[in-house]
C-alpha cells in the first residue's frame, strides 16, 4: 500500500503507514465488508493532508485493493485447476483456466490505460502482495493440521482465497459470515466434515479479529499529520 501511496505522491514513513494499516484493520471490525478501515484511512490522510487530492489517496487505497484481489483470483485459480473442484465441473475448469491467464494482465492493462502514475509499481507490488498470500496460504495450513485435517488441502486453499476474496464485498459486518457461505457451498462438491471447514473459518477470523485489536492503541497516535519518508528535519540552530 505504501507504494501506491509514494507514487500517488505521498511518501509516508513505514512506520507510520504500518499503524494506519493497523487502524484500518481495527475499523473493519464494525464497518461493512473488509474495506470500511480502507475509507477511513483516506478521510484521515486528506485532514491531514489537505493538499493531496482525494483521487490521489482514493486511487492509491483502492489499486491495491485491485492488486491483492488479482493475487487472490490467480492463487485461488491455479489451485482450483488441480482440486477436485475443476474435476467435478468442466465449466469452472475453464473458469479457472480464464483467471490464471487474465487476472494479473488485466492488472496491468488497468494501470497502464487509467492509472499511469502508479504503473512504475506495477511489478514491486505484485510481488509482495504475492508473499501476503503465500503467507495467508501457510497460516491456513497451519489451522488446518492443528485441527486434524490430514487431506483435501487443495481444496481447502482454493476455498479459503475464494472466501477472502468475498469478504471484501460490503454485505455484512468486518465480512463475517461471508466465508462460512463460500465454504459451506463448496463443500458440496468434497466429502469432508463442515464443522471442521466452519471451525476453519471461524478461528481465522477470530485470529483476524485478535490481531486488528492493535489498531486500538494507534486510534490517538495518528490524528495529526506526520513527517513524510523524504523528510529531514532542519538542525536547531537554523530554525526560529
Amino acid at each position: 500500500l505504501n507504494l501506491f501511496y509514494h507514487a500517488g505522491g505521498l511518501p509516508l514513513g513505514q512506520v507510520y503507514n504500518l499503524k494506519l494499516y493497523y487502524l484500518g484493520m481495527f475499523y473493519n471490525l464494525f464497518l461493512p465488508g473488509s474495506i470500511g478501515g480502507d475509507g477511513y484511512k483516506v478521510y484521515l490522510l486528506k485532514q491531514q493532508y489537505p493538499d493531496l487530492r482525494t483521487r490521489s489517496l482514493v486511487s492509491a487505497t483502492l489499486l491495491d485493493r485491485i492488486g491483492g484481489m488479482a493475487l487472490l483470483g490467480w492463487l485461488a485459480g491455479l489451485l482450483a485447476l488441480f482440486s477436485a473442484f475443476a474435476e467435478a465441473e468442466p465449466l469452472i475448469k475453464w473458469a479457472c483456466v480464464a483467471v490464471v491467464v487474465l487476472a494479473l494482465p488485466a492488472w496491468y492493462l488497468l494501470l497502464k490505460l487509467f492509472f499511469k502514475n502508479w504503473l512504475p509499481v506495477w511489478l514491486p507490488a505484485a510481488h509482495l502482495s504475492l508473499w501476503v498470500q503465500l503467507s495467508q496460504l501457510l497460516s491456513a495450513w497451519l489451522l488446518l493440521l492443528s485441527l486434524g485435517t490430514g487431506q483435501y488441502f487443495v481444496e481447502y486453499f482454493t476455498l479459503f482465497l475464494v472466501s477472502s476474496a468475498a469478504s471484501v464485498l460490503p454485505l455484512t459486518v468486518g465480512g463475517a459470515g461471508i466465508r462460512e457461505l463460500v465454504f459451506i457451498y463448496g463443500l458440496e462438491l468434497m466429502p469432508v466434515e463442515k464443522a471442521t471447514a466452519i471451525a476453519f473459518t471461524l478461528l481465522f477470523f477470530g485470529i483476524t479479529a485478535v490481531s486488528s485489536l492493535a489498531g486500538l492503541f494507534f486510534t490517538y497516535q495518528v490524528d495529526r499529520p506526520q513527517p513524510r519518508a523524504d523528510h529531514k528535519e532542519q538542525p536547531a540552530s537554523s530554525r526560529k
